[in-house]
């Protein structure tokens, strides 16, 4: 039994990547809540880990050569976790190629703009003071619906997103991809997108790692302090 990894996390979309792939591959570790909301991504500690003050962040006692190694950025952690298991990386060169493409097609596209959506449709307008930004919250909802669009082009005729196999690019997108609804996206023009999410819910490494720590997750929206936290801070 390897040595368990220490997972630094907080219940967001980007947490539950790493979460889902741990529990996926079986990989045993411990839970270390970074509670985003209260500030806990500056504390020096953690800067030492993921420098950029953003969580998740690992930290692997048996790394390379039997040494620890810490990584932050979930594009990152999934693809050591891919190697380091030899799990949901792709079975041949040519599939491996096709799921760094979909993860940095996440990581660059779908977790951004994603992200400025549930901001500036969401959590914007609540804040005090409000900015209701017509123009923003058009902007990011329409690049959104051209990504899903995107996706469920390529989950045509294919069971995943880089063929039909599950890999650490369906761990990146679903957790994002999953909120379509807080996005103010809709599925009926997207059949293939929609059956892929039921599906990929239905697994019960993507249930336990969605679920880990779930109670933890509040309404930003309504949660003032939280707002100067993630949103006042550099």
């Amino acid at each position: 039994m390897p040595a368990p990894i220490d997972l630094y996390y907080w219940p967001t979309p980007n947490g539950w990547k790493v979460a889902i792939a741990l529990e996926e591959m079986g990989l045993p570790y411990t839970l270390h809540l970074v509670n985003i909301g209260a500030g806990e991504q500056f504390a020096p500690e953690f800067l030492k880990i993921s420098p950029n003050n953003r969580m998740p962040a690992i930290v692997d006692p048996e790394g390379p050569d039997g040494a620890p190694v810490s990584i932050f950025e979930s594009g990152a952690i999934l693809q050591y976790l891919a190697r380091k298991t030899g799990l949901f990386g792709g079975p041949t060169e040519r599939d491996r190629i096709a799921v760094d493409q979909w993860l940095m097609w996440q990581m660059g596209g779908v977790g951004p703009m994603a992200g400025q959506a549930h901001h500036f449709l969401k959590y914007a307008p609540a804040m005090d003071p409000p900015n209701d930004l017509p123009y923003a919250k058009d902007r990011y909802r329409n690049e959104v619906a051209r990504l899903y669009g995107v996706l469920d082009r390529q989950l045509q005729g294919q069971t995943h997103v880089a063929g039909d196999f599950v890999s650490i690019a369906d761990f990146a997108i679903w957790p994002w991809a999953s909120l379509w609804e807080g996005q103010q996206q809709t599925l009926e023009d997207k059949p293939n997108l929609a059956r892929w999410l039921d599906e990929m819910a239905t697994r019960p490494g993507v249930q336990r790692g969605r679920a880990l720590a779930a109670e933890k997750r509040g309404d930003l929206a309504k949660d003032r302090d939280a707002q100067k936290a993630l949103f006042g801070r550099k």
